[in-house]
């Protein structure tokens, strides 16, 4: 029969394996037609899109020396010292590990004791054992949560400080405009500081958990088989873990860099979902729906098109793995056990048949736990090349922060640019001094090398308004950009307030989440404006007469207190008109009262009466403004002009009001 049995069993298996393949191949085939059905010819990319694809040279992530180099400087992080709580939670994981594998070791004792009194009928023996095991199973699933416990809170710890550390160098000055908008090298900053560092701690927790239990495991059974059964058996097994732990390290090589490229699109996915929210407006106006379904169905089909890959690429690994650190690791594990019983001269068969019975029935248990440590340690090389991939992505963020904190961006700079070797980002000189800017022999350059002026010289005093003129591209933006220290200064110097004495308003302005009193003291909060002492709600209400919104304080309270009605919260981003949210920018001009302001077309929706009150306010309150506007109705607010030819010439003049150029 069993020939016959053989032959049927392959016979299955074989029929087996070929419904199997075929059933596979039916799908691939279904899912290339259903793709042509919508007719997207993917293959031929005929949608193109360029986000910032890194293609820099020794990118690559593998575990190497430089990966353990870059984990221990983000672990450092992470954990900032022995005495810390990250590191008493690591101890304790180690702890509560240990005291698993002891339990593991008393709990196979226990039931080979139990099982061994069933079989020889001994009942006072049986009831002993079974009442002693009730007592202790409480022990055990105290264990097993305080390990749960633990390996969730050095995550959350781990993530906790990464964040706040990347944060904090994210957050720093300008370093999130310069990332988003000087340097070309991470194009979602976002995908890599929430969901990269979320993996790359869980992976980093899962990697400890699971290299240290089997590690316990391994070292508590050989030296309890070693004792007994001799250094032959666990020597053998420990061989093979070699052995087979090379092999699945080498195989898994692919797989860093698979992560790294399925985390980059996942982020470019994400990336074009958010354009589309941001620019809705825009492209409804267009009717450009059709258009965006089909970028975004050309960047979700590279990611699962990759996602695929990766996934047929772990199944036959996984085939490997299972193969070699399971199946093999248990036949390795037979052979191990089986050495000291087929010696006549080995102390433990000096008993009768139940004597070698019991200890087999031991020691197999044990080799059974030993070769599922063997095999856990083997297959974690799986999590370590996927720890790999995100120490890749996380150390990346860090490194271009770092950069951006200390002066250096990199972005691709035009192919004909024209500019002296000597001048460069940075090579510049910004002064600060009160109640003046000066610009001396200072170029305005965009960040990707683009001259819009040689050398701009001018000097403005407390008290000389100055109206900017000229056409789109001319340097406005840019001369503002400087200003404020977004962009750097490659050459000259330039002289200005300090930070804080300088205040800009954008033609849409900015309306931050949280209550109709932030909007107005933005950036402040509540606390910040009581220690600055000499401003209340009642001067935030004069200020919303000044610009005509005192009703705003009715309109979004109604049947609130009145101490409440500055309390009141919206998405006031979508709550205010576009003339609202520009009058809302020159009170909250007037709460901060800086020495210098910079109004770029930020009336252009309010009407001219209002527009007129606001800058009266600002010459009675003794803010200098800087002006981009083409309104006649603002020239009497203004001494002086700067206006901009857009060919890289200027020209900077008092504003004469009776000449025949601004006269009519």
């Amino acid at each position: 029969m069993a020939p016959a049995l053989s032959k049927h069993t392959l016979k299955y298996a074989l029929a087996g394996s070929f419904a199997i393949s075929s059933f596979i191949w039916f799908v691939k085939k279904k899912g290339k037609k259903h793709v042509k059905n919508k007719n997207i010819n993917w293959s031929n990319n005929n949608i193109q899109y360029i986000i910032k694809e890194d293609k820099r040279k020794g990118s690559k992530a593998q575990v190497n020396a430089v990966f353990f180099r870059k984990l221990f400087k983000l672990l450092s992080i992470a954990i900032p010292g022995v005495i810390s709580s990250e590191f008493f939670y690591m101890l304790l994981i180690a702890a509560s590990l240990t005291a698993r594998s002891i339990c593991d070791l008393w709990f196979i004792h226990t039931v080979t004791l139990i099982e061994t009194s069933i079989i020889s009928m001994n009942v006072p023996l049986f009831k002993q054992l079974l009442l002693k095991f009730f007592f202790v199973l409480p022990s055990l699933a105290v264990v097993n949560n305080i390990l749960k416990y633990s390996i969730g809170e050095v995550k959350l710890k781990l993530r906790t400080n990464l964040t706040h550390h990347l944060m904090n160098h994210y957050l720093k000055g300008f370093t999130y405009y310069k990332m988003n908008n000087l340097d070309s090298r991470i194009a979602n900053p976002d995908q890599l500081l929430t969901t990269d560092v979320d993996k790359f701690c869980e992976s980093f927790t899962d990697l400890y958990g699971n290299i240290m239990k089997p590690m316990f495991d391994i070292i508590l059974y050989s030296f309890r088989m070693s004792t007994t059964l001799g250094g032959q058996t666990p020597l053998l097994v420990l061989t093979y873990l070699i052995f087979a732990g090379s092999c699945t390290t080498y195989l898994r090589r692919p797989i860093t860099q698979m992560t790294v490229k399925e985390q980059q699109l996942e982020g470019e996915y994400r990336h074009i979902n958010s354009r589309l929210i941001t620019n809705s407006e825009e492209i409804a106006f267009y009717q450009g729906n059709n258009r965006e379904k089909l970028i975004l169905l050309t960047s979700f089909h590279k990611l699962i098109s990759h996602v695929r890959k990766f996934l047929e690429y772990r199944c036959f690994i996984g085939i490997f793995d299972n193969f070699i650190g399971k199946y093999i690791a248990i036949l390795f594990g037979f052979v191990a056990v089986a050495i000291p019983f087929f010696k006549k001269d080995h102390p433990i068969l000096s008993g009768s048949s139940e004597h070698r019975f019991k200890y087999y029935y031991t020691y197999g248990r044990m080799l059974v736990k030993f070769a599922e440590a063997l095999g856990v340690l083997i297959l974690s090389s799986r999590e370590i090349t996927r720890l790999a991939g995100f120490t890749a992505r996380v150390t990346e963020i860090k490194d271009v922060l770092n950069d951006l904190n200390s002066g250096k961006y990199v972005r691709t700079m035009i192919a004909d640019s024209n500019i002296d070797s000597h001048i460069y980002p940075g090579a510049g000189k910004i002064i600060a001094k009160d109640n003046v800017i000066q610009f001396d022999r200072v170029p305005l350059i965009t960040p990707n090398g683009d001259i819009l002026i040689k050398e701009l010289s001018f000097e403005v005093k407390s008290g000389m308004n100055v109206l900017v003129c000229g056409p789109n591209g001319c340097g406005k933006s840019s001369l503002f950009r400087i200003l404020g220290e977004l962009w750097p200064v490659w050459d000259g110097v330039v002289t200005k307030p300090p930070r804080g004495k300088l205040f800009y308003i954008p033609q849409r302005p900015y309306m931050t989440l949280g209550t109709l009193r932030d909007q107005i003291i933005y950036p402040h909060t509540k606390e910040e404006m009581a220690r600055r002492g000499h401003t209340n709600d009642e001067d935030l209400l004069n200020y919303l007469r000044i610009v005509q919104l005192e009703y705003l304080l009715e309109r979004e309270n109604q049947g609130s207190p009145d101490n409440q009605k500055w309390d009141a919260v919206a998405d006031w981003m979508d709550v205010l008109s576009g003339g609202e949210k520009q009058r809302i920018a020159m009170a909250r001009l007037f709460y901060h009262k800086p020495q210098f302001a910079i109004l770029d077309e930020c009336t252009s929706a309010v009407s001219i009466d209002v527009e007129d009150s606001m800058y009266s306010y600002c010459k009675d309150a003794n803010i200098t403004l800087f002006t981009v506007s083409h309104r006649k109705s603002l020239w009497k607010h203004h001494e002086y002009l700067l206006q901009m030819d857009g060919r890289g010439g200027y020209e900077f003049k008092k504003i004469d009001l009776d000449s025949e150029e601004f006269g009519s």
